[in-house]
C-alpha cells in the first residue's frame, strides 16, 4: 500500500450544479478509499457567490412559480456542502493561509476553463501561490476554451509547474500537449472513477430522466412520442422542461442521484447528465450545445458510445433504438479499463 498523503483538492465545489458537486465529493471519497487524508480545499469569493447564486436562482426565463423551486433547490445545495470535508476557509485569490498539504490535486471540472463564467481568469487553479513541488492535476478541463485557439502565457509557464497532469478530455489533451510538448494522461470524471452509490427511487410507472434544458424542439419532440408510445414519464430534475410529464426542481444533490439511478432512461444535453447513466448503465441520449460540445464530443468518443451523442440528421432512426435497449457492453468494458488506468494514475500521482 502506498504511504498515506495529506491532500488538498482543489475544485469547483460550491457550485450549484448536479455535476461539480458529485465530481468533488466522488473525488475526495475516493482518495479516501485509496487511504489518504483528503479534504476539499474550501475557497471564498463574494463575486464568485453573486455570480454563482444569481445564475442558480434564474437558470432560466423566468417562469411564475419556478423561483420557489430553485430557492430550495439551492438551499438543499447549501446543506449538502456543510456536510463535505473541508479545510479552512480561505480567499480564493489569496491561498495564503492554507495549511500545508503532501499533494495538491487540482480538478476535476473546468479548472482551466479562462471562459468560465465566473471562475475563468482565476490564477490559482493554475497554481499561482501554491507549492509547484506538489502540484498534481486530475480529470482536469478547459471546457469550452478550444485547443484551435492555443493557451497563451503567462498560463502555459504557469501548467508546467505541475509534477504530473492528467485530464478527462481530448480537447484538454490537445492544449496540454501544445502548449508543454507531452502527452497528459487521459483519466476519467471522478464520477465514473469512484461512482457514488444511491439508493434508486421507486416508482410505480416508468420514467426517463431529462437533465439540462433548452434542448432543441426537433429532439423534444422524438424523445416525447418515443416515451409516450412506451408509456413512459418523461421527468425533468432540476431544471424546468415544459415537454417533461413532472418538473422536480428542487431535487437536491441526493435526490438527484437517486433519481438517475432509478431511471429507465435518461435524455440529456448535460456531461454529467451522460456520466451518471453511464455508471448507472442506463440507455441513454444526449444532444450537443454550444457551451458543452468538446466535453459530450469527447467524452461519447473516449467511451465508444459516440453513436450516443445524436443531431437532426441521426437521431431519427436512433432515439428508440438508444433509449428502448440496455447500454452496449463494450462501453462498460472500456469505462472498466480506464478506471484501471486512472486508478494507476493516481496512485503514481500521489506517491
Amino acid at each position: 500500500m502506498p504511504a498515506s498523503r495529506k491532500i488538498g483538492v482543489l475544485t469547483f465545489h460550491r457550485c450549484i450544479n448536479y455535476g461539480s458537486y458529485w465530481q468533488a465529493r466522488c473525488l475526495v471519497e475516493g482518495l479516501r478509499s485509496m487511504g489518504h487524508d483528503a479534504v476539499l480545499l474550501d475557497h471564498h469569493s463574494p463575486l464568485v457567490n453573486r455570480r454563482e447564486w444569481r445564475c442558480a436562482l434564474r437558470p432560466q426565463v423566468d417562469i411564475p412559480g419556478d423561483t420557489v423551486g430553485y430557492v430550495l433547490k439551492t438551499r438543499l445545495f447549501f446543506e449538502a456542502f456543510d456536510r463535505l470535508p473541508c479545510s479552512a476557509r480561505f480567499d480564493l485569490d489569496d491561498p495564503s493561509a492554507l495549511a500545508q498539504f503532501d499533494r495538491i490535486v487540482v480538478g476535476s471540472d473546468e479548472v482551466w476553463n479562462l471562459r468560465h463564467p465566473w471562475y475563468g481568469g482565476h490564477s490559482i487553479f493554475y497554481g499561482v501561490g501554491l507549492e509547484p513541488c506538489r502540484l498534481v492535476s486530475y480529470a482536469a478541463s478547459f471546457g469550452n476554451y478550444d485547443a484551435a485557439e492555443g493557451l497563451p502565457s503567462p498560463w502555459t509557464d504557469r501548467l508546467a509547474t505541475f509534477r504530473r497532469i492528467s485530464v478527462r478530455d481530448g480537447n484538454s489533451a490537445r492544449i496540454v500537449r501544445d502548449a508543454l510538448g507531452s502527452n497528459p494522461e487521459l483519466v476519467l470524471d471522478p464520477c465514473l472513477q469512484f461512482p457514488p452509490a444511491a439508493e434508486p427511487v421507486a416508482a410505480d410507472t416508468p420514467y426517463v430522466a431529462v437533465y439540462g434544458h433548452s434542448f432543441p424542439r426537433w429532439f423534444t419532440a422524438m424523445v416525447r412520442t418515443w416515451a409516450i408510445s412506451m408509456g413512459y414519464r418523461l421527468l425533468s430534475i432540476g431544471y424546468r422542461n415544459a415537454w417533461a410529464d413532472e418538473q422536480r426542481i428542487a431535487a437536491g444533490p441526493e435526490t438527484f442521484a437517486r433519481l438517475m439511478a432509478g431511471a429507465a432512461a435518461v435524455v440529456t444535453n448535460f456531461f454529467h447528465g451522460c456520466v451518471f447513466s453511464l455508471f448507472n448503465a442506463k440507455p441513454f441520449a444526449c444532444v450537443s450545445s454550444d457551451y458543452r460540445a468538446n466535453k459530450l464530443r469527447d467524452l461519447t468518443q473516449l467511451l465508444g458510445a459516440g453513436n450516443h451523442l445524436v443531431d437532426e440528421h441521426s437521431a431519427g432512426a436512433s432515439i428508440a433504438g438508444l433509449l428502448g435497449a440496455p447500454l452496449e457492453g463494450g462501453i462498460l468494458s472500456r469505462i472498466e479499463k480506464l478506471r484501471r488506468r486512472s486508478h494507476d494514475y493516481l496512485r503514481e500521482a500521489l506517491a
